[in-house]
């Protein structure tokens, strides 16, 4: 079947967001263009690296002489979004995910595929698989400045989660820790 594309270039909105208690997080990735709306779930750790690759890039091409790209160097105020996930129902968990670059409309490009179920026990039931399952992913486009502001949202989403632990530096939970140091 062909792979169904959520696209979304030059969108209304895209942010990373929570739903759940720290601890109990779900993150999505919900890109919004008028009244069309898609969440993917993602890990964490996931929305930590997306965050911290989009820096690199944008990071890397204010390194080229005379900034060409206008890239800003922290996140324009107009761009700020605080708010609240819209309505989320989930189209898919992320599985592998790629980061790139359009020099020609200056755009950084998101793209997330599903997380891959392997649930058949032989050959012929993932072929079987494969061709029932509809295929999709998700490509998003945005300019500088709404990356750089994504990049700084989705960093203090993560950081809001649980506090660490002075001593062991795990997290510590709304009801109590118990903290395994290392003997020496």
């Amino acid at each position: 079947m062909p792979t169904r594309v959520h696209e979304f270039d030059w969108p209304d909105r895209a942010v990373i967001g929570t739903i759940g208690l720290p601890g109990s997080r779900t993150f999505y990735l919900q890109v919004r263009s008028g009244r069309r709306v898609v969440s993917i779930a993602l890990e964490k750790q996931q929305s930590a690296l997306l965050a911290e690759k989009i820096d690199e890039i944008l990071d890397q091409l204010l390194t080229v002489e005379g900034n060409p790209f206008s890239v800003p160097t922290g996140t324009p105020p107009e761009l700020v979004d605080n708010d609240q996930l819209d309505a989320v129902e989930e189209d898919f968990r992320a599985g592998t995910m790629s980061l790139g670059w359009d020099p020609t409309t200056a755009q950084v490009i998101i793209e997330a595929y599903p997380l891959a179920e392997d649930d058949a026990d032989d050959v012929d039931q993932i072929l079987d698989a494969d061709q029932d399952d509809d295929s999709e992913m998700l490509l998003v486009k945005i300019p500088v400045g709404t990356a750089r502001a994504f990049a700084r949202r989705t960093r203090e989403v993560v950081g809001a989660g649980r506090p660490a632990c002075p001593l062991c530096g795990y997290p510590v939970d709304p009801d109590g820790h118990v903290c395994t140091l290392p003997e020496d």
